[in-house]
């Protein structure tokens, strides 16, 4: 299968792609304009709702609902019909700061790092969430806090800083939910673009996505190249697998800070796309509560 646009979204900053297996739809956010998107390939059905604020990631929630990254704190959405409850607030002292991306451990926790509007070097933190002890920070002088995943025997956090060009690793305690031994894995030339959003399929591969790169590339977990998806659009954000068969490839792109000229270059940009790499993805991991 060739890449396909499936939504013409124009989305302005386009991130946080997750697939609900329940409901057979991929959850995904517009950062900046607080969008959540709700799309329904069955039936090309894109259900939007703004949460009032912007919204780094989402995901869905053991108990039904959503579990939300937002500019300040996480919070928790029952329905799309209903109140956003604020239950855990973050550098509330600090309004040039919002969430970036974020997703849940194996163990049913949220990670999410904080990156200032103007990408200030080092003004982020990555946060651990979850209902029973709250929001903690777990590291510090981070400049944008992007992609993170686990490795298939869960000994290992893969994590991206865009700000250090690099998709770097941890060693992963799932018992306790912390890290340590940061390493590098892979490198990213600044000339090749930003390494952004991140999801590891059921071989283990590391597939990134490159803004300002027109593409995202798989990694082996060794930090080899193994290939390249090129798109349409430069400023592609992240990806996550979905489909009834999780063979599906759904990427996310952003139209922000593009002028007039790169825009008729990239008419389709902030669009969401769909691919099938011939692997399979993972579950999602839920939200524990």
């Amino acid at each position: 299968m060739s890449l396909e646009l499936v939504l013409d979204a124009r989305a302005e900053l386009g991130e946080g792609p997750c697939w609900d297996a329940i409901d057979q739809s991929l959850v995904w956010v517009d950062i900046t304009q607080s969008l959540v998107h709700f799309y329904e390939p069955a039936t090309r059905r894109d259900t939007v709702l703004d949460v009032g604020q912007p919204v780094g990631c989402v995901a869905r929630r053991s108990a039904g609902g959503l579990v939300l990254g937002l500019r300040d704190g996480f919070g928790l959405l029952d329905a799309p019909s209903s109140n956003l409850d604020l239950v855990a607030p973050v550098e509330d002292d600090n309004r040039l700061n919002r969430m970036n991306d974020g997703k849940c451990d194996p163990q049913g926790r949220l990670w999410a790092g904080t990156m200032a509007f103007d990408s200030t070097p080092g003004a982020g933190v990555l946060y651990r969430f979850d209902l029973e002890r709250g929001a903690a920070p777990m590291l510090a002088d981070t400049t944008v806090s992007n992609g993170i995943d686990w490795s298939l025997d869960e000994t290992t956090m893969y994590y991206i800083d865009s700000g250090a060009h690099r998709v770097d690793e941890f060693d992963w305690d799932g018992e306790h939910g912390t890290i340590g031994n940061r390493r590098p894995l892979i490198e990213i030339p600044e000339s090749e673009g930003v390494p952004d959003g991140m999801t590891v399929d059921a071989e283990g591969f590391l597939w990134v996505a490159i803004w300002d790169g027109w593409a995202v590339r798989r990694y082996a977990p060794d930090g080899t190249l193994d290939r390249v998806v090129e798109l349409p659009v430069a400023r592609v954000t992240s990806c996550a697998f979905g489909g009834a068969d999780l063979c599906d490839l759904y990427i996310t792109s952003a139209s922000v800070g593009l002028d007039d000229q790169q825009l008729g270059q990239q008419p389709h940009a902030g669009g969401l796309f769909r691919f099938r790499p011939g692997v399979r993805g993972r579950h999602a991991n839920l939200f524990a509560g």
